[in-house]
């Protein structure tokens, strides 16, 4: 990895940013509807033509001609169908992407003062949610919001998979579909190893379930969409394109607060990632998930002297290995990984003092690992 100052960066959850007004430039307003309504009066039918173009997938448009002598250039038609495959892909699944939004418990005192910075009993204002005793009581506000994409109906449920960090910390999860209706969730597992995680909702509301690609068929360079609700539900199911720019990527996974939790494997892409992206499809152009978004790299590279602010570097765990995952998150609740069962040490932090007067090494051991115990209930005890 680069020992630069760029970081990976989850891209969960919509933290509800908050928008400064800006106050009109009055100005460049009159100047553009000056230069509007010149356009205008010169333009005529050339504006009323463009406005057709615009909204008919299929139209003609006008191709020089420059075959023959010097002053006979002509112009012909050629039919060109607009409907693109990008558009079709997006269709077929918009409709599977769904927002989740992360509950969670907020603390209240009974002097009215919350632990988000509430100011009722400063102002007189009694909290009817708590006993005139010093107890506290709490209620549910929104912590967080991701995306995730609903892949399977079963038995009266729709299943739903996730980024386990969209989940993390979740006192109650709920689903906003594609037409705005808004479900309670079921938490089926979840893999912190992976991030991924599964939810369940009612299967009865909903219309459409994306498949899976095969991840290992994609080559760089091929275009693909992401989907989700950057920045929360008030953009959800938006979309970007851009393509893959590697197919596999060992980078560090880290946790909310920053530590490195382990490694993962995923495919690069230039499509943009933001904040709720997170657990939202990146499809392929025959509408079918090949990734699940999950993060990107920020900050700047030190290998430019300028200090290069890093654009276009999302991340998405790979369809083939989302599908494994699922599975054992549907069929045991969690994912069992083998293990040796013991406890390790490597032998270059063990002074060279115990290494031979406790472990009796002789001296052309220099190198190695001490195993020190054993996990509990694992075979190798």
């Amino acid at each position: 990895m680069d020992n630069g100052s760029h970081n990976f960066q989850e891209t969960p959850q919509d933290q509800k940013p908050q928008r400064s007004a800006e106050k009109p430039k009055k100005n460049g307003l009159k100047q553009t509807a000056i230069v509007a309504v010149v356009a205008a009066l010169i333009g005529g039918g050339a504006g009323g033509g463009t406005a057709y173009w615009a909204i008919n997938h299929t139209t003609s448009l006008g191709v020089t001609d420059t075959s023959g002598k010097a002053g006979t250039t002509k112009i012909s038609n050629v039919s060109v169908n607009q409907s693109s495959a990008s558009e079709q892909a997006f269709a077929k699944v918009k409709g599977a992407v769904v927002s989740v939004v992360n509950m969670q418990k907020a603390e209240s005192n009974s002097d009215g003062l919350d632990t988000f910075g509430g100011l009722e009993g400063i102002f007189g204002q009694d909290n009817q949610n708590n006993s005139s005793s010093s107890s506290s009581s709490s209620s549910l506000e929104e912590a967080s919001e991701g995306s995730g994409v609903i892949y399977q109906k079963k038995d009266g449920k729709a299943y739903i998979v996730t980024n386990n960090h969209v989940v993390s910390g979740s006192d109650k999860l709920e689903v906003i579909l594609s037409d705005g209706t808004k479900l309670t969730a079921s938490l089926v597992g979840t893999d912190s190893t992976s991030d991924l995680a599964v939810l369940t909702i009612d299967g009865s509301k909903v219309n459409t379930v994306a498949s899976f690609g095969d991840s290992s068929k994609i080559e760089p360079a091929q275009t693909v969409l992401a989907i989700g609700s950057p920045l929360g539900s008030q953009y959800a199911t938006s979309v970007t394109q851009g393509i893959v720019s590697a197919k596999s990527r060992t980078v560090d996974v880290t946790d909310s607060s920053g530590n490195t939790t382990g490694q993962a494997t995923v495919i690069q892409t230039d499509a943009a990632i933001n904040p709720g992206n997170s657990g939202g499809p990146l499809i392929n152009l025959s509408g079918q998930v090949i990734g699940i978004n999950s993060m990107k790299l920020s900050g700047s590279s030190s290998s430019s002297s300028e200090g290069a602010t890093i654009e276009g570097m999302g991340f998405a765990i790979p369809s083939n290995e989302v599908v494994s995952i699922i599975n054992q998150l549907v069929e045991n609740g969690k994912v069992v990984r083998p293990a040796l069962g013991i406890e390790v040490r490597d032998l270059s932090t063990v002074s060279a003092s115990q290494q031979k007067s406790v472990l009796k090494l002789p001296e052309s051991v220099t190198g190695g690992v001490v195993v020190g115990g054993f996990t509990s209930g694992s075979s190798a005890k």
